[in-house]
């Protein structure tokens, strides 16, 4: 190729393929100038030369759309469709008034050879024959095909929109499960509102399809009618001329745009009937329909047994038999083999299993990973957790860790659900860090009823106890739920018992839960909003494990640690002059006052509260002795025994009235009196006075007293 000819011959094919390199860059500004070319071809006339080649891209494009939907395996592999649906069906209809006017405006007509020869090649010497073969196919395009993807699509928009909570639901039970990250959530998420959208515009496009079925029928009645007038009034045709040569285009331009549009809606039809297809359209059709021997040996016989009825053509017959014959003994074979490789795999796996069955030594640090959490379940409970069988645990736990993160401040671990087979069927418990905190057992298929005092009457059930607050309670079934609740009864499903139980025990334990490495992830999220604060005063001022004794020592009084800016910032004030942890969340608390005031007034605005007797208040801070860096009270076991017996009683009292159990006393004696009182009770709020902000009023119910005790 060293002659000049080779030379130029290269040249050229250089240049050709920098052309298309070029425009391949550009291909957005070429779909834009495609769009419009349209539009200018509905106004402005066309050489037939144009048109016998946008005739063939046309049929080409169509071709394209038709071989990409059998091979695609999903719909959102496809999801330009919609719009490129209603773009070519502009660009057809465009043509169509294109070829009206060169039929339609031509002595004699003409709309290029394309058309010419597809309406000779149909009609051939016998019109009717050519206007019959037409109408069936408009008919086949317009009821058949058309109607049926129509129809498809809509179904498909209407499911796939009502199927989309359930899906969500699914993924944030993967999520929290641990079973998928957040990138691969999004990544669903993101496909879930994809195939919505995508449905939802191929119900719109389905219905261009339909309406370019009918405008193709009118432009055709339009064509012959307008066209026998021309030729006879105008052209000086008789009028059999007319027909026959207006006709016959007529019926080429049909043609030529019925076959793209049929193969259109055929794509259209694939596209939106791909739900649940793991390849493409040829191999899945293979697959499926010739995967069972036994039914091509019965179709092989019945098609010998019709060879052999008097009057039927036998070589049909035979021929297709044989087909069916042959099929099915290639896929005999093809079992067979496929067994025995499945026999030799099998074989081979259970020698790999013997010579592996010599227990092999594992890191023992793949023993010492501990949960934070765990909530160990009888397998009765597994329908509840299991989300395929219509359990909502998991999208119940995923919304408690969002609530407790709004009220408590931090950030509850992932919780791991496991079977335990040594737990009864409907048993359960609750873990941290591999110490059982709670427990309990449901009753399956039952709900569980209380009342919270509003009961008109008794209904009948199984006594029990509710487990996140120990209150008396009954199960009943599912028939009596209605009659429960018009009887005032607080009705409550499984899953809800279990999340409420969940709850509560995160909630008291949720300082046992916070580690100091989630302290650091907190104190870090606050980022450059606290920056200043933060190197101020740690590890400056204060360690990260000092930060993590006071957060520890607010949640376990429940107090929230969300405002943690303002809490660094009071620590910040006053760390420097004492290091005492007890005495620095007295003053953590004083700032959260408003906080704490908001979470126990009442519906009028007032606290209702027990008070100390001010003798009794003397008395205890008298008894504060401080070792080892704790303040505690000295205090005889006769005295502290009194003093909780008065305490219980007065609580008992507060109680019949529907209150809380509220005690205030000074911020000196506050820390030491929870301590104290914590463990015979623990529903019992110790407050301060300096966390009383100005404006709201506290009401005493009563006085704590060891006078005459």
């Amino acid at each position: 190729m060293n002659t000049p000819a080779g030379a130029a011959l290269g040249g050229s094919v250089g240049a050709i393929t920098n052309f298309l390199m070029n425009v391949g860059k550009h291909r957005d500004l070429m779909v834009v100038i495609g769009v419009i070319s349209i539009v200018v071809i509905l106004v402005i006339p066309v050489p037939t030369f144009f048109i016998d080649i946008l005739l063939t891209l046309n049929l080409c494009i169509a071709l394209l759309i038709l071989l990409v939907s059998m091979y695609t395996k999903e719909s959102l592999e496809f999801s330009v469709f919609p719009a490129l649906l209603l773009t070519i069906t502009l660009f057809r209809l465009s043509l169509n008034v294109a070829t009206l006017r060169l039929i339609l405006g031509s002595n004699p007509p003409y709309a290029g050879q394309v058309i010419d020869t597809f309406g000779g090649f149909v009609t051939g010497d016998n019109i009717v024959v050519g206007v019959i073969i037409f109408l069936i196919l408009v008919l086949i395009n317009f009821i058949v095909i058309t109607k049926g993807a129509g129809r498809i699509a809509e179904v498909a928009a209407r499911f796939t929109l009502d199927a989309m909570p359930g899906k969500q639901m699914a993924i944030d039970a993967d999520l929290n499960a641990g079973l998928i990250n957040e990138e691969q959530a999004r990544s669903r998420r993101e496909k879930i509102s994809r195939e919505s959208e995508f449905h939802g515009a191929m119900d719109g496009a389905s219905k261009f399809v339909r309406g370019d079925a009918i405008a193709g029928i009118i432009i055709i009645i339009v064509q012959i009618v307008g066209g026998f007038i021309i030729g006879v009034a105008m052209n000086g045709m008789n009028w059999e001329e007319a027909i026959q040569a207006y006709t016959r285009l007529t019926i080429g331009d049909g043609l030529m745009s019925q076959i793209p549009a049929l193969m259109i809606s055929v794509g259209a039809g694939m596209i939106v009937s791909r739900s649940a297809s793991e390849g493409n359209l040829g191999m899945e059709i293979t697959n499926q329909l010739f995967a069972n021997p036994k039914v091509m040996w019965v179709a092989g016989a019945l098609m010998t047994i019709f060879a052999l009825i008097p009057g039927f053509p036998k070589p049909p017959f035979i021929i297709l038999g044989g087909a069916c014959f042959a099929i099915a003994y290639v896929t005999t074979q093809r079992a067979k083999s496929i067994a025995s490789e499945a026999k030799a795999s099998e074989a081979a796996h259970q020698q790999t299993d013997q010579q592996a069955a010599k227990p092999k030594d594992e890191p023992v640090e793949s023993y010492l990973h501990v949960d934070p959490m765990e909530l160990e379940i009888g397998y009765g409970l597994i329908p509840i957790v299991d989300a395929k069988q219509g359990g909502d645990l998991l999208e119940r736990i995923t919304h408690i860790r969002k609530v407790l993160a709004t009220e408590l401040g931090i950030i509850i671990p992932p919780i791991r659900i496991r079977d335990n087979i040594q737990l009864t069927p409907n048993e359960y418990k609750i873990k941290i860090r591999t110490v059982v905190v709670g427990k309990g057992e449901l009753m399956s298929g039952a709900y569980l009823a209380m009342d919270p005092g509003t009961a008109t009457r008794k209904i009948r059930g199984v006594p029990t106890v509710e487990p996140a607050f120990n209150l008396p309670a009954i199960w009943i079934t599912e028939s009596q739920k209605s009659d429960a609740e018009v009887a005032g009864y607080t009705v409550v499903e499984l899953p809800a018992v279990l999340a409420t139980h969940l709850t509560e025990t995160i909630k008291k334990h949720s300082h046992e839960i916070l580690t100091r490495q989630n302290v650091k992830t907190l104190v870090d999220n606050i980022g450059e909003q606290g920056s200043a604060v933060i190197e101020e005063l740690i590890p400056r001022l204060m360690t990260l494990g000092d930060v993590h004794k006071v957060l520890q020592n607010l949640l376990r009084e429940r107090v929230s640690i969300r405002d943690l800016m303002l809490i660094l910032e009071t620590l910040a004030n006053v760390a420097a002059r004492t290091k005492n942890s007890d005495v620095l969340t007295e003053y953590v608390r004083n700032a959260l006052a408003p906080q704490i005031c908001e979470i126990y007034k009442n519906d009028e605005g007032v606290i209702p509260v027990i008070t100390l007797d001010p003798n009794l208040e003397a008395k205890l801070e008298g008894a504060i002795q401080e070792r080892d860096g704790v303040f505690h009270f000295s205090l005889s076991p006769v005295d502290a025994s009194r003093i909780l017996e008065a305490l219980g009683e007065q609580i008992e009292l507060v109680k019949q009235v529907g209150e809380y159990p509220i005690l205030i006393c000074s911020p000196t004696v506050r820390p030491q009196l929870k301590r104290l009182t914590e463990t015979n009770f623990q529903e019992l709020v110790v407050l301060s006075y300096n966390e009383i902000v100005a404006g709201v009023e506290i009401r005493s119910l009563g006085m704590v007293s060891t006078e005459g005790a």
